[in-house]
């Protein structure tokens, strides 16, 4: 019961606004005897373990690259350095995002396709940035300690797993009614004096890492405006008040004005969300086509039809689309992923390993492309040298799952069999499932010629599993 709690109130990091007055933090203050920073990270993992494995996150490489990438560049003028962050993309259309302890923070697939700007996308950020900053977990959870909130414990993780992950409700069963899910969103709620402090914080955040300070405001005065009360799931999660709009604006007009243009990799991701997310290529084709014959010099349209065509099997236009992006704009390794996808679905396999060879000595351990890379090196028979790149990427940044099942995958086919039970032992555990990462750590020490070190390094991970399992 102890755990479940924990990610209950990790869960609970994602609600809504009532009024109450809350002090600011003060670091080494009574909130830390109720949630200090170590049990918050505790709190952050165990929760984004358990969106992960109820397949809420979003596993695309470029879209998860750029959200890091766009999050560090904010947390760069946001942070001392004491607090780690981790960036991610669920797979919901809504438009949301939220904030879960120990620096965890969520975006909506539908956030990033509703913005028409990267300043909104950034100011979103840099909101939800500041609510770890400011540790309002820890505060709401001691100004609450006296409340009963921890006896609707698995009430209340149902309703909000729910709500982030977009779970259907038979799934979610029969353990709230409305009445009482609503009960408990209102015991769950941000302050208002959190919001508004995220909002103050976030704006200067915003400002400072080089965006347009007005860009967090702004959307959520574009979402209320467009909207209106039955606004998306954005709005209901952090209400917006002509109040809170006028402050926002205050700030933002109280720092240097700034023309800031969208980067060229935020073109890129939304262009490819709109392929992701829709029904089916025909359908994603289609609003390329409408988008070019308006303007068909925009980088995200005309990569959003290279995109489109390779996924409605016209491959050969679609080469021919990244080929061009690529050599206008030779430093953009969405173009030659894309150039080096279409020559590998054309069957130019030699081609395609050297555009990946070539891309990959200009920009060495990016991760989208070395799996990509990896990923056409074990088709063509080269599972070893996959292997090593692969080894050589996960020794040098923190891995992913993909990266764990194609390292898996290597093994597996060039017959290192203890390796690749080993790798996939971790990839479920990256994702959760400590159960099938307990089975594959044993089948990995039932390997035969395992040596000594080997076998060290298995039975303690086996000994990591074991008691995760038990949690």
């Amino acid at each position: 019961m102890r755990h479940s709690i924990k990610i209950i109130l990790a869960l609970t990091y994602c609600a809504t606004a009532i009024a109450q007055d809350i002090n600011l933090p003060d670091f080494g203050s009574p909130a830390d005897s109720v949630l200090n920073k170590t049990e918050e990270a505790k709190i952050g993992r165990r929760a984004f373990l358990q969106l992960r494995s109820s397949g809420a996150i979003m596993d695309d490489a470029l879209v998860t690259e750029y959200i890091k990438t766009l999050g560090a560049q904010l947390v760069g003028h946001a942070n001392d350095g004491t607090q780690d962050f981790e960036f991610f993309m669920v797979d919901n259309d809504a438009i949301n995002a939220f904030a879960m302890p120990g620096g965890f923070i969520g975006i909506h697939a539908g956030l990033i396709i509703a913005s028409e700007n990267e300043s909104e996308i950034a100011g979103v950020l840099a909101h939800e940035i500041a609510h770890v900053t400011q540790r309002h977990l820890a505060r709401r959870v001691y100004d609450n300690q006296k409340t009963g909130m921890l006896s609707m414990a698995a009430a209340i993780a149902t309703m909000i797993l729910g709500v982030t992950t977009d779970i259907r409700g038979d799934a979610i069963g029969g353990l709230v009614t409305a009445t009482q899910a609503a009960a408990m969103q209102r015991q769950i709620n941000f302050t208002r004096a959190n919001e508004h402090e995220a909002d103050r914080i976030g704006i200067r955040t915003l400002s400072s890492a080089g965006f347009d300070p007005s860009g967090m405001g702004s959307f959520f005065e574009k979402l209320s405006r467009r909207y209106g009360s039955s606004g998306p799931a954005m709005l209901r999660t952090h209400p917006v008040t002509t109040e809170r709009i006028a402050e926002a604006r205050d700030r933002a007009r109280l720092l240097p004005n700034k023309i800031v243009d969208s980067s060229i990799n935020y073109e890129i991701i939304k262009a490819r969300m709109d392929v992701l997310r829709a029904p089916n290529g025909e359908v994603a084709f289609n609003i390329f086509r409408a988008r070019l014959q308006e303007d068909n010099q925009n980088i995200g349209n005309r990569y959003g039809m290279a995109l489109s065509l390779s996924r409605i099997g016209l491959d050969d236009d679609a080469q021919r689309q990244f080929e061009k992006l690529t050599e206008e704009h030779p430093s953009v390794i969405a173009f030659r992923i894309g150039e080096a996808e279409s020559q590998l679905k054309n069957g130019q396999v030699d081609a395609a390993l050297e555009t990946y060879d070539n891309a990959i000595k200009l920009f060495p351990r990016n991760v989208p492309l070395t799996n990509s890379y990896t990923d056409a090196l074990i088709l063509a028979g080269r599972a070893e040298e996959a292997h090593n790149i692969l080894l050589d990427l996960l020794n040098h940044s923190s891995p992913t799952p993909e990266q764990f099942r194609l390292i898996a995958q290597a093994a597996n086919a060039y017959g290192d069999m203890g390796n690749a039970h080993h790798y996939m032992s971790h990839y479920y555990s990256s994702v959760g499932n400590y159960t099938d990462a307990l089975a594959q750590i044993q089948m990995a020490l039932e390997s035969p010629d395992l040596n000594t070190v080997d076998r060290a390094r298995f039975e303690s991970e086996l000994l990591t599993y074991e008691a995760s399992s038990e949690e």
